[in-house]
């Protein structure tokens, strides 16, 4: 069992994110997870803040955020800025298209 600052494979990504090893190979495909390093076997090494940017991904996507406006968010992020006015503005966009769905119907 690897210890909370290790590296883990995506077995143990999977089970301790909850997300699967499908999705997990996808989210770095898409830019949402860093690419992994690769062992001498050529099995995927995750990051363990690789937990908490899942964890981030999921509430997001409860949220209604889309993995493109997730991948702008990490991506501003991961440039050194704070998101929350981005944030801000794709969560009031989001419910003005909820209101307006609602007026439709």
């Amino acid at each position: 069992m690897s210890s909370v600052g290790a590296e883990m494979n995506i077995g143990e990504l999977a089970r301790r994110s909850g997300v699967p090893s499908t999705a997990l190979r996808y989210y770095e495909k898409a830019g949402l997870l860093p690419e992994s390093r690769r062992t001498s076997s050529g099995y995927r090494a995750f990051q363990p803040d690789s937990l908490p940017r899942l964890a981030f991904i999921r509430a997001a996507q409860a949220v209604g955020l889309t993995l493109a406006e997730i991948r702008e968010i990490i991506g501003i992020r991961d440039a050194g800025a704070a998101p929350c006015a981005h944030v801000l503005e794709l969560i009031e966009r989001h419910r003005n298209e909820v209101r307006s769905r609602i007026r439709e119907l």
